[in-house]
């Protein structure tokens, strides 16, 4: 994906997800079947000074959106989130990473249940990491492919 549509995801956040730019949430790089976002350590403390958990869930909860919009045709989809689960692993301190990918088979798959259904259901899987690489929180996330209602 060219930084330009990063660029525009990053502005389209703002406006969606207002919370998350404030956060400083941010989509470093996108494309078919991939995303990945940070977010700072900076203005994300909380009372024992690490990061607040809800920006670790924001920073991963993100990517299921970006994927669906760097993947599918935005004309006919959009995407909602439906669960997403969290384990906390170490307390984190510094700027956080998220990735996730999906693969050609499940993208293909996920495409074919909505053109078919108006919906499907696809799951992301992603660990946050700390400027160290070290694993702070894990997630898995249940996410849906859903087509715009007919006029």
């Amino acid at each position: 994906m060219s930084e330009s549509l990063v660029d525009q995801m990053n502005a389209a956040l703002s406006t969606t997800i207002p919370i998350a730019a404030k956060m400083g949430v941010t989509i470093v790089e996108a494309g078919r079947g991939y995303a990945v976002s940070s977010v700072p350590a900076e203005g994300n403390g909380n009372h024992f000074g690490v990061i607040y958990a809800g920006v670790q869930f924001t920073v991963a909860e993100v990517l299921g959106g970006i994927i669906a919009l760097s993947t599918f045709d935005t004309a006919k989809f959009f995407p909602l989130v439906k669960n997403l689960d969290i384990s906390y692993l170490k307390m984190a301190n510094s700027d956080l990473r998220a990735e996730a990918r999906l693969d050609d088979e499940t993208i293909e798959r996920i495409a074919a249940e909505a053109e078919a259904n108006g919906k499907s259901d696809f799951t992301l899987e992603s660990d946050i990491v700390d400027a160290a690489g070290v694993v702070v929180a894990r997630t898995r996330g249940l996410y849906q492919l859903r087509a715009y209602p007919k006029s």
